[in-house]
Parts: C-alpha cells; structure tokens; sequence
C-alpha cells in the first residue's frame, strides 16, 4: 500500500500530526491515542514512530534512526528493536503482514500505512496526556546487544568452508539540533519539562541502588586457589541479583571491567551502575579472611569497607553478613525476608561440597564452548561436591549444563544423552530449582524442542539471579523459530541486566551469524573481544568469521592471538581451515591432527583432516579412516538435531567421500527440504556430486551457492569443484574464440 503525503499542522499551528487507521500521532504534545484513547508507549518508541512517519513511504536505515533519536551514544541496534517491537505490539502490527511498519531485512523500516488528513476542525488532539521528550533526548546507555552462560556461543563452523560475505555498513553520524524539546518546554512549562526529563532517564542513575560485583582477588599462597574468591563473588551476585528493587551488574574475570585496579568511575558508566564492590580473599589452612571495598562511581570514594574473618567452615555466615551490609548500605534497610538470600548463600550444608562446586563453576565458566578440558573437569568437581553431598542439586544441575556445551560446542552425541540423565537426576531432587529449570531449556532448545524449551526458560525467569541467562535461552528458541525482532528483544533485556558481559555479546553475534547477517556477527565478537580480551574461544570464533567474510589477514591475526591465550582446538581447526584454503594441506592436516588430540569428540575436525589429506595423491589413502569416523558422529549427532541443515549437508560429502552415492543424494535431498541455509547446502551438494562424478548435477548445485552468497574464494581453495571451474572457463573462452 503506498503511503499518502504528510499531514497537515493542527489549526493552532501547534505541530505537525499524523492519522492512521485508528491512530492519532500528535508531535507536539508528544502522544498517540486510538479512537481517542491514551496508548502507553515508551518516549523512545514515539520517537521512532514520528521519524518514520515523517519519511513516510520512504526506506529509513537503521544507523539514521539511532542517530535521529538516539544520537548514536553508546547505544546498540537492539534498542531500535525493541523499540519497534512496542511500536508493533501498540499498533497491533504483524511482522509478517504489516500494515503499518515494514521490515526491509539489514537495512532498515518503511512506514507504509495510509496517512489521512488531520481532523483541522477538531485541532490535535488534548495536551493533557503529555507523555515524554523530543527526540535526541535522553541516554540509554549500552554497549552492544548479547553467549549465554548456558550456550556460550558455539564455535563458527568453518570446515573447509564459510558463507556468504556481506559489505560492513558505514555508520553515518549526523548532529541534530533539540530544536523540538525548546519547543515543548515554552509550551508546556517547566514542571511539563522536568517531568519528562524525568521520563527520560537511564534505568539506572548515580545514588539509584545499583551495584557491580567485581571478581575477588586471591591473596592466598597457592596460585590455583583463585576458584574459591572467584566463586564467592558470583555467589554474592547470584544471591544480591534475587532482592527486588536492586539493579546487580556482574564482570568476569579477565574481561575488560574485571581488571584488577580498574578506575570506579569508568566502570559505574560502562556498567550503569552507582557502586562498585571488589575484595580480597586470602585462604590459610583452615581459616579465610575477606577485605570487601564498596565504592561510589560518581566520585570514586570508598564507601565503606569492611574485614571478615572465619574459620573455613563458617565460610556461609560471612558471605552472608557481607551480602547483608552490602543490602543495608545500598538500601538503607534490610529486606524483611533475609532467609532467601541466605539459603542462596548457604546451598549445601558441607564446606567440602561448597568448595568443589565452586572449583566446577570456575571451569564452566572459563571455558570456550568447546574447550576440550574445562567441561569435563568441571564434571569431575561436580561429582566430587555430590559425593560430599548426594543432596546437592545446584551441583547436579552443572552436570547438566556442561554436558549440553560438549554437545552444542563440539557436537558430541553422547554428550546429549549424559546431559539427559543429568538433569532428570537434578530435577528429582529438587524440581522447583530454578537453575534446573534453566539446564531444562537448555536441553530442549539443543534438540529443537523450542516450544518445551521457551516453557523452562520461562520459568526460570521466576528467580531474578537466572533472568540474564533465561532471557538468552528465549532469544535462542524464537530465533530458531524464525522470530528474530522478539529474539532481539530478549537479548536486550539480558544485556541491560547483565550489562558488560561478553557471553551475551557472543550469543548475539553467533545468532547475526547463523542469519548471514556477518558484519553484525562480527560487531557482536568484536565487543565479546573488547569486554573479555582473554579470553580465546572468542577470538577464535572471532577470526572464524573473519575468514569466512573473506578476511584472511584478520583471520590469521585472530587464531594467533587465540591460540597465544591458550592451545584450543577450535582456533587449532579454523586456522587449518585457513592453511587448507591457500593450499597448504600438509600444514593443514598437521593442525586438524594437533586440534584432535586436544579434543577429538567433534566429526568436523576429523572430516577436515580427510579433506586435507585426500588433497595430496601421496596422503589420500590415509583419508577414509578419519571420514569413516566422520560420517559417523556426524550420523549421531543429526540423529538428535535433525534441523541442522549444515550438518546434514556435510555429512553427504563425507558419504560421497566413501562411495556411498546413495546415501548422500538422499541427505542432500533432505538438507535441501529444511529451506535453510541454501547456500551452505548447495556448496556441499555441489562437492559431493563432484566427488561422485556427476558434474553436470555438481555445476547445477555451484551455481545455486553462487546464487545463496558463497564466497567465490571457496570454490576456488576447494580441490573438486576447481577442475569443474577451469573447464567452465575453458569452454567460455573457446566459444568466446569461435
């Protein structure tokens, strides 16, 4: 439907207004009302709707909307989302089938009602309901939108293979006069005016009871000992994030706001919070003294700090006389009901058990997704806290948790059934846990189960603590489901809970990456890298899409500093990818077999060492053990998550790399019929035909990946379709001769 012209100003002249099915949108006195009714609408999404209205008909780019109504400070595109999904939840306005706002994917909106004529006669609408502010106004700080703790973000599967690159988009900056917000302060007058600044705040204001929970720093002699203050730390949050009224902003260790000495004031506006809280944790033998520090960012002043002495096993009372003058310090009293936050504080009676979770926690956190090491030795402390206490159910429940990461990171099977049984277990003793019910939605989105899984990730909304990491599993089982604007939306509330967390970042990036949307995916690891520069798993998937985006130089500089941080087998696979794709297939096997011996539990290393090996005459005999064992993890995996159309494509190409023609033409068929990821599908159904001999049907599906955006560089490095490439070309230039 093609929009009408801009409406007409009221008969005052007050401001330009705007109609639209049932709706009036009255700019200057800053409201919209259907069939005369008040709508409740956030200032920022008005300010949205009356920018697009005022280029009604016309495309408006994302960047040209941060800048009009946001000014492009620290803000990220999932404020625009979010403010479009209110906007389409008050209109009544279906993604699918706007009326009203059109989605134009990776570029922007288009209003597309019809305006009619503003009702002259009546003039505006009544400035009684004055909501908020002109745009521009305002300042909703963030750095970014969105892996979870329970995902992680799963490593960028390169295998030698990548998809389409798509051109960064250059950000446009604009200054914008407030010519608007003078207008509505000589119109409506000074208490109008401080009302809407009111309005218009950020969630969280210097003196607002707010906090950060810094890592605490071990001063104990023995250097491995760094779990326990680490652990105390994200219990005090866990146990502080459940109190309603307090905003509990958290850093991981080794990210950028986690930085031993970092300055108050830098943190309080990266994080958004008033306070910062950090201490030092010496473990002695039997005894445990804890020096705690509250700090205002405004100023930069210690607050108060406080010593804490105890023996070891009254290490529950004095994390919960902390956590209590923490409350009263920020609150002024303490809440009525203390004993949540203590049993939070206290989940099992045994010291010993306490002391292995938490040395389980340190490892599930640590960790990239598919870390060959840390999963499993964070099994091992857990069974160990299970043996001091059977009861535990939080420790049961990390089982779980760790096994859905083998399985989503390194796609090991076996792993999904171990994670099966280990929240069942978890759920038995305690079913109203909520941490299970989080390791549930986690266990249920693995599988594509995304309608059980939304169900757990709903509850475990209930505890405050889990909101950030639930709120992540939502925004992973609607974008599974094709609703990516809802998916957006949930990032964003788990980044402004858990802001300055790098996994949110990750789980964004990796969710822009799984849509072909690279340079968003690649902004996403970008602030991952920058909040937790430490960490390797990042770089390494960061350099993963580098590669695939065409970057090589990037690429490599990636895996350097990934593998620098620490030896991995993702960064290990990605830049053997990188060494298969310039040609170099010794070097490359070399590397897929260095990242085997880290961790051989994912099919796709063991599929790329067969690729790197029968690209050498003299290695190609070597290549069917490593495909044969190949085809058949990958047949394991596809058999629990039969909507990975990637993995079944792959798996055509190891059953066309071991004569079985059949059974590949059939798994391309049926990767094909998901309708997802077409490029990816068709760039291995063309090698497979290759492979087999059919070059007629090979050339068919090359074009189909030309067509879905795969890089042209990939068909290129690979060793089967680039006869087929030469000898297109040769044709082309004798019929060009003729």
């Amino acid at each position: 439907m093609e929009a009408a012209g801009r409406a007409g100003a009221g008969k005052n002249g007050g401001g330009d207004g705007y109609r639209f099915g049932p709706f009036l949108v009255d700019a200057a006195a800053y409201t919209l009302t259907r069939d005369g009714d008040p709508q409740a609408l956030e200032p920022k999404a008005l300010a949205v709707l009356l920018h697009l209205l005022r280029h009604a008909g016309e495309l408006v780019r994302h960047d040209e909307l941060l800048d009009a109504v946001w000014g492009h400070r620290h803000v990220t595109p999932g404020v625009l989302t979010r403010a479009i999904a209110q906007l389409r939840h008050v209109l009544e306005d279906d993604s699918h089938h706007p009326l009203y706002i059109q989605t134009q994917h990776g570029l922007g909106y288009r209003f597309i009602g019809e305006l009619k004529s503003w009702p002259h006669a009546e003039g505006p609408p009544a400035r009684a309901a004055v909501a908020t502010a002109a745009e521009g106004a305002g300042n909703d700080a963030g750095i970014g939108t969105a892996t979870g703790d329970t995902h992680r973000g799963a490593p960028v599967d390169i295998s030698p293979a990548a998809t389409a690159v798509t051109a960064k988009p250059t950000v446009r900056t604009r200054s914008r006069r407030a010519w608007l917000l003078v207008a509505v302060v000589l119109a409506i007058g000074l208490g109008a005016w401080l009302l809407q600044r009111q309005e218009l705040r950020p969630r969280v204001q210097p003196g607002e009871p707010s906090i950060a929970i810094l890592p605490f720093t071990s001063l104990s002699r023995n250097k491995d000992d760094s779990y326990f203050a680490e652990g105390l730390a994200v219990e005090l949050h866990s146990a502080l994030a459940g109190l309603p009224g307090l905003k509990v902003a958290a850093c991981r260790t080794g990210s950028a706001c986690g930085m031993r000495g970092a300055d108050a004031r830098k943190l309080g506006k990266l994080l958004g919070v008033a306070t910062v809280l950090d201490a030092d944790v010496r473990r002695e033998g039997k005894k445990v003294r804890v020096n705690a520090r509250l700090t205002d960012t405004r100023t930069g002043y210690t607050l108060w700090s406080g010593s804490y002495d105890r023996e070891l096993d009254g290490v529950f009372a004095l994390q919960s006389e902390l956590a209590q003058n923490v409350v009263q310090s920020l609150l002024g009293v303490l809440p009525r009901d203390t004993q949540s936050m203590a049993r939070r504080l206290a989940p099992t009676r045994s010291v010993a058990a306490y002391d292995a979770y938490l040395h389980g926690m340190q490892q599930l956190e640590h960790p990239g997704p598919v870390d060959a090491g840390g999963a499993p030795r964070a099994i091992g402390f857990f069974q160990e806290a299970l043996a001091a206490d059977p009861g535990f159910a939080r420790a049961q429940a990390g089982i779980c948790r760790a096994e859905i990461i083998a399985f989503e990171g390194a796609h090991d099977a076996a792993a999904f059934d171990r994670a099966q049984t280990a929240c069942q277990r978890a759920a038995k003793m305690d079913p109203n846990l909520r941490e299970v019910s989080l390791a549930l939605g986690d266990l249920h989105r693995a599988r594509n189960d995304n309608a059980q899984a939304i169900e757990h990730y709903r509850k475990a909304l209930e505890s405050l603590a889990l909101r950030p990491d639930a709120y992540v599993g939502l925004a992973r089982a609607e974008s599974a489901q094709g609703h990516n604007d809802v998916a957006l939306d949930y990032f964003e509330r788990a980044r402004q809970l858990r802001p300055g967390d790098p996994n949110i970042y990750r789980a964004l990036g990796f969710e822009h990456y799984v849509k072909g949307n690279m340079p968003k995916a690649i902004e996403g690891f970008v602030t991952a890298a920058t909040l937790a520069p430490d960490d390797e798993d990042i770089w390494g998937n960061l350099g993963g899409l580098y590669m695939v985006s065409g970057d090589p130089v990037r690429a490599a500089d990636a895996y350097t500093r990934s593998l620098t941080i620490k030896p991995n087998y993702a960064a290990l696979t990605n830049l053997g990818t990188l060494r298969y794709e310039q040609g170099h297939y010794a070097e490359a096997a070399q590397l897929y077999r260095r990242a085997a011996q880290i961790d051989d539990s994912d099919y796709r290393t063991w599929g790329n060492l067969g690729d790197a090996l029968s690209a050498l005459p003299a290695t190609a005999a070597q290549a069917r053990e490593p495909y044969e064992r190949a085809a058949r993890m990958a047949q394991e995996y596809v058999d629990i998550k039969p909507s990975d159309a990637h993995a079944i494509a792959v798996l055509a190409w190891y059953r066309a790399n071991l004569g079985q023609e059949r059974e590949a033409r059939e798994l391309i068929a049926r990767a094909q019929a998901l309708n997802v990821e077409q490029g990816e599908v068709a760039f291995w159904a063309a090698q497979s035909l290759a492979v087999i001999g059919d070059a007629e049907g090979a050339r068919t599906w090359l074009q189909r990946a030309r067509d879905g955006g795969v890089n042209a560089q990939r068909f290129k490095a690979s060793p089967v379709l680039r006869p087929l490439l030469d000898a297109t070309q040769e044709q082309q230039q004798a019929t060009a001769a003729r």
